[in-house]
């Protein structure tokens, strides 16, 4: 179970960074093409949505730094793991800087050996 938690916090991280990175071909490769997100703005179905939503954020939020944080593991299977947590983010949003926070939820599957992100629902506190 050590190693399952290993490779989910792990892949967790890299998701922060990769959103971090404000360009959505970082974080293309960790979502599944089929992944279901659910924003504040609506429901995403599908890679093309999804893509849709970032690059949406990416351009109302310049210079966003987002965070998540408390992350608990609320089922951990060797081919499934669903994760709770908080996340914040800061940036600058029509030359303002503003700053939000909210909860989050993540599932995640591992396909053909690759732990890859099938659903995330963001919302606010």
């Amino acid at each position: 179970m050590n190693k399952i938690l290993e490779e989910v916090n792990a892949f967790l991280k890299e998701y922060e960074v990769a959103t971090n990175s404000h360009v959505f071909y970082n974080v293309r490769p960790l979502i599944s093409e089929n992944a279901v997100y659910w924003f504040s703005d609506g429901t995403h179905i599908g890679i093309k949505e999804i893509e849709n939503a970032f690059t949406k954020t990416f351009n109302k939020i310049q210079d966003e730094v987002y965070s998540i944080k408390d992350v608990k593991w609320i089922s951990l299977e060797s081919n499934s793991a669903v994760c709770i947590y908080k996340f914040h983010w800061r940036g600058t949003v029509d030359g303002k800087p503003k700053e939000g926070n909210g909860r989050g939820t993540n599932v995640l599957r591992k396909i053909n050996g690759k732990w890859l992100m099938v659903h995330e629902h963001l919302s606010l506190v």
